[in-house]
């Protein structure tokens, strides 16, 4: 792809959008850079980046795009941006930060995508190629954008990438060599429009693959039971619940790896110290990927054994008058939310709340039946959570976070577990999930 002397806008002065324009600059792009915040916000910034005369300040509206040739939108910037709408009409390309880091690459990319669970996984595959002696990137929707990396000099055997559905939306060319599909539930219906456009781009991470290439789904995912027929990579399988002939399944405590190729492998249930099903499902899929990119059963046993999962994911914080508190505040949809419920098996107190996103709460019903004594429903969302999940287990409503966790240990008896897994985002009150979490585990801390 040649840049040079091309007009190339970019939408979205956050990190990814800081890097995206350095890197079009050392291309010889002329760069135009706008954000939906005012310049104020951003300009100290974009003065440190602004070097001679190939990168100018934009507005941010559709006229913009006179003369550009395409446009790169940051993450978080929906397709409904008049911008981007603009842009389509008049058949200007728009590429997310990922495919214009791709046509640059030369290192081998494995692709973690998934409503649920991707972070996990790609830190875990980064730890298990790491040991094996690989050297990695580790980064794309965590850490490090994909275009720092290609815009370096690409020191690595593999790049292990978390790809959110943001980034896959704007995809033409991007080709990963192993990519990974955890789970789909409802998310982003917000952003994409509705929950069958979601699963649409979630499945474009297998779209360039060819027959060379490894896809893995999870067998256990009604929403992925027909993608296989239409993938051209070969195609590997994981399950929590059920044997397979061939892919990677649970028998007699053990993980079993299964391929005509690699024959057959096991390892042990007990090396994985992260709690839930869905951890177990999480490490299948590393498990598959690292085999597929030659690293060893001790490399991955010795990994998966001594890591011990990331913050704010069903995370302990403390036990307090026999009361255990878990903060899992990156659980920001309901499919996590039903992970971390499947997780305990004792009374649960649910803090669920923030800014919704178009959950579809009423799938709680029967799990909160069964799991949970007692919701309390905090912030932007509580009034539309309650109407959705009706009378199924007895709710209490709070304004903020902070009256919640005060609620929750007036509530709690002895054994009682007490869970922040709120199911939506956390812009309500806090600039992120990270610092929600925080939050939480200092009012809990010092309750």
């Amino acid at each position: 792809m040649n840049l040079k002397g091309k007009k190339i806008v970019v939408i979205g002065m956050g990190k990814t959008g800081l890097a995206t324009v350095r890197f079009l600059g050392t291309r010889g792009a002329k760069v135009i850079a706008t954000d939906e915040k005012p310049p104020e916000k951003w300009e100290t910034v974009f003065e440190q980046i602004a070097e001679g005369n190939w990168l100018t300040r934009g507005v941010y509206n559709a006229g913009i795009l006179d003369g550009v040739s395409m446009v790169v939108p940051s993450p978080g910037v929906p397709p409904s941006n008049e911008i981007l709408q603009a842009a389509v009409r008049n058949n200007i390309p728009v590429i997310s930060e990922v495919e214009l880091a791709y046509h640059f690459l030369k290192v081998p990319i494995l692709a973690v995508t998934g409503t649920n669970g991707k972070t996990t996984t790609t830190t875990l595959l980064g730890e298990i190629l790491t040991r094996e002696g690989k050297k990695v990137f580790v980064g794309g929707n965590i850490g490090n954008p994909l275009i720092e990396f290609a815009g370096n000099n690409q020191a690595a055997d593999f790049v292990v990438a978390e790809i959110s559905s943001f980034q896959l939306q704007w995809i033409e060319k991007f080709r990963p060599f192993v990519a990974v599909l955890l789970n789909i539930t409802c998310d982003h219906v917000n952003y994409h429009g509705s929950f069958a456009e979601y699963r649409r781009i979630k499945a474009r991470v297998f779209e360039n693959q060819t027959k060379s290439d490894y896809a893995i789904l999870n067998a256990e995912d009604p929403e992925q039971k027909s993608m296989a027929a239409s993938i051209r990579a070969q195609v590997a399988a994981f399950s929590s619940r059920n044997q397979l002939p061939t892919g990677i399944f649970i028998k007699d405590g053990n993980i079993v790896f299964r391929n005509h190729a690699f024959g057959e492998e096991r390892y042990p249930l007990s090396m994985i110290k992260i709690p839930g099903l869905h951890n177990v499902e999480n490490v299948m899929a590393a498990v598959m990927t690292a085999c597929f990119c030659g690293c060893s059963r001790e490399s991955i046993i010795d990994t998966i054994s001594q890591f011990s999962g990331l913050p704010h994911r069903i995370e302990f914080v403390g036990e307090k008058k026999s009361v255990r508190y878990y903060d899992d505040s990156k659980g920001t949809n309901v499919g996590s939310v039903i992970r971390a419920l499947d997780t305990f098996s004792a009374p649960v107190i649910l803090l669920l709340g923030g800014r919704d996103k178009d959950g579809d709460f009423q799938n709680l019903k029967p799990l909160l039946a069964a799991k949970a004594k007692q919701v309390i429903l905090f912030g932007e969302a509580r009034d539309r959570i309650g109407s959705l999940i009706g009378e199924s287990v007895p709710a209490v409503k709070e304004p903020t976070l902070q009256a919640a966790i005060e609620s929750a240990y007036k509530s709690a008896h002895t054994g009682d577990v007490v869970l922040l897994s709120p199911g939506c985002a956390s812009f309500d009150e806090f600039n992120n999930y990270k610092e929600r979490g925080i939050f939480f585990k200092n009012v809990v801390r010092n309750l």
